[in-house]
């Protein structure tokens, strides 16, 4: 590898580290929030999402990118459904963080290369490794676990997971880059949102003129908030190779985990430890049985 490509490389995993981290972060910034219903910081991410990417888009040739994007119905139709599968997923880890639940949200995360793994099989026919199936069978132990030590299903972690996964697997499939695909994505949602927003001002349950000027500034901040570590994505997926992704991308769920535990104070029971344990064992063997089979492609290339 050349010096050149070699620094590249760098800075794409620094650059994919430090999204990592920052989405690990996100329970603190969304805890401050914990006053404004969760469908309400949603709709503002959204709107003032829109607004961060569409400056960002005004530096560049984006504009011509999302008005061709708005004519094309494969990427209307994908990117109506992802963003569908993103706003769930947002406003189930928001209402998980903001009620106590910041270990599940970890736990969700944590799942989804075994849901992807999952998919693969279901969805796009792929054969498994045994190794594979092995990391499916520790994760559909953790879960149980969980289900018999909780006494209901982990439904913030399975639905985080799955919709997660839904929306990667959907991504792949759109011909639109990371920076156009959101801002199509929030586009299209951008009038459900915002009519939504104008209904709770209107009946008197909005936040904005209720709530301190610190909560104004950190929902004006939800656009930047969430698009600068997209961006940190995309930046480091084109400069480093998707096993090295593969790996960073246990840094979000590991600090989440570590908040939930030590800085929040969450409950962490035995039964809870058995399964995340178990859940661990899974990812170990994915992430062992993937770096395996990417040598061995390297060998025989």
């Amino acid at each position: 590898m050349s010096s050149d490509a070699s620094r590249g490389a760098a800075r794409g995993a620094l650059a994919a580290a430090g999204c990592y981290f920052c989405w690990g972060l996100f329970p603190i910034y969304w805890k401050q929030l914990s006053a404004i219903y969760a469908a309400q910081i949603i709709a503002h991410r959204h709107v003032w999402s829109l607004g961060f990417v569409l400056i960002l888009m005004g530096a560049g040739a984006g504009f011509s990118e999302l008005r061709a994007a708005l004519f094309s119905p494969i990427a209307l139709k994908w990117h109506a459904l992802s963003g569908g599968l993103l706003t769930v997923n947002w406003l189930v880890y928001v209402w998980g963080v903001n009620h106590g639940h910041v270990l599940e949200t970890s736990l969700g995360y944590f799942l989804v290369p075994l849901v992807n793994v999952a998919l693969g099989r279901l969805v796009l026919h792929e054969r498994l490794r045994r190794a594979q199936w092995i990391a499916i069978g520790f994760a559909v132990a953790g879960v149980t676990l969980l289900l018999a030590g909780l006494g209901r299903l982990p439904w913030i972690a399975l639905t985080l997971a799955v919709t997660f996964g839904i929306y990667g697997l959907l991504r792949k499939k759109s011909p639109l880059g990371p920076l156009i695909g959101l801002g199509l994505e929030t586009l299209l949602l951008f009038p459900f949102a915002l009519g939504y927003l104008i209904w709770t001002q209107a009946n008197g349950t909005g936040a904005l003129g209720r709530v301190g000027v610190p909560e104004h500034i950190m929902v004006f901040a939800a656009g930047i908030v969430t698009a600068i570590p997209l961006l940190l994505f995309a930046y480091g997926a084109r400069r480093i190779r998707l096993s090295t992704l593969g790996l960073l991308q246990y840094i979000a769920p590991t600090v989440q985990f570590i908040l939930g535990v030590w800085v929040f104070h969450e409950p962490f029971s035995r039964e809870r430890a058995a399964a995340f344990a178990f859940i661990w064992c899974g990812l170990a063997l994915y992430t062992a049985d993937n770096l395996w089979a990417q040598r061995g492609r390297e060998v025989k290339g």
